[in-house]
């Protein structure tokens, strides 16, 4: 089964993401965002090539939008890496600065 890594700063977004929907959106509905980001990693390392590249934002990263975020990852060889998990803010620059 193909398969992902998160980076570090890619697992404080998703901590982010889920204490946000607990705060405003209450537990079940935090809990059902999280389950959906993490079926579209799984999704992602099926078929990571399915997804746009965005060099112009940073050489060799893809993009996944899933509702509200964007989903940035790099293909290594059978695997994938996230690398962030970014909502509305400036997606671009945080990326660059990753």
């Amino acid at each position: 089964m193909p398969s992902y890594e998160l980076s570090l700063e890619a697992e404080q977004d998703l901590l982010d993401i889920a204490l946000y929907g607990l705060v405003n959106f209450g537990l079940q509905q935090s809990e059902d965002y999280r389950d959906g980001v993490k079926k579209r990693f799984q999704a992602l390392a099926e078929r990571p090539l399915q997804y746009q590249a965005v060099d112009e934002i940073r050489e060799g990263y893809r993009r996944s939008v899933y509702r509200s975020h964007s989903i940035y990852y790099r293909v290594e060889g059978t695997r994938i890496v996230i690398m962030r998990i970014l909502g509305r803010q400036d997606t671009t620059s945080a990326v660059k600065g990753s």
